[in-house]
């Protein structure tokens, strides 16, 4: 588009991050902005899962993390071969969901990320029905290979969507600002407790 940016249209399945089933196919305009902002994106997804199924899997991954009776704490997820302990898959899920919006943040024409790793995870135990988490993660960023690492606040409940602060730091950019609030797929968004991380 002449003096705005460039626009693409994009057809692509996706796949359960976890079994790698087919998850469903999407249809996306994305629009890239010559100036320094997020892409706009439009997308149609068609779900192989119905909308219950999903409400049950939410359901079933806050159980999990509710019956903890101690702040569920780790670090290097997943580690050096590439395993998750299972009792941090719960913590493992919400980050995949809570990052994908730092990435799509952050992402431009030239440069795209990936969560390579969980540096550290640590819940903070509330008195409401939500679940919190701030992580320390490694995203991978495409193609300069550079690591960065960013810290993010989860905080969530099922029927809500997913609410995230966030910061990142790189090695050759320093601090950068964070974000506001985004919106991750894990099903969640509460009321923020305390701006500061």
């Amino acid at each position: 588009i002449p003096d705005f940016g460039h626009k693409y249209y994009l057809q692509f399945s996706t796949e359960d991050y976890r079994t790698g089933e087919n998850a469903g196919s999407c249809l996306a305009t994305v629009l890239y902005p010559r100036k320094k902002t997020p892409p706009v994106v439009s997308i149609k997804c068609s779900h192989t899962k119905a909308q219950n199924e999903i409400r049950e899997e939410d359901n079933r991954l806050y159980q999990r993390i509710r019956q903890q009776t101690k702040p569920i704490t780790g670090s290097n997820i997943p580690d050096s071969y590439g395993n998750i302990e299972p009792a941090l898959e719960p913590t493992w899920a919400l980050a995949v969901a809570g990052s994908s919006s730092i990435m799509w943040e952050k992402s431009t024409e030239d440069l795209g990320y990936f969560l390579a790793q969980v540096k550290s995870v640590k819940q903070w135990m509330r008195k409401d029905d939500f679940i919190e988490f701030d992580y320390t993660v490694l995203l991978h960023e495409m193609p300069t290979q550079e690591m960065i690492s960013c810290h993010m606040r989860l905080t969530w409940l099922p029927g809500h969507p997913l609410k995230e602060k966030h910061f990142c730091a790189s090695q050759t950019h320093g601090l950068e600002e964070g974000s506001g609030l985004g919106s991750g797929s894990a099903a969640g968004l509460s009321e923020e407790r305390g701006a500061n991380f």
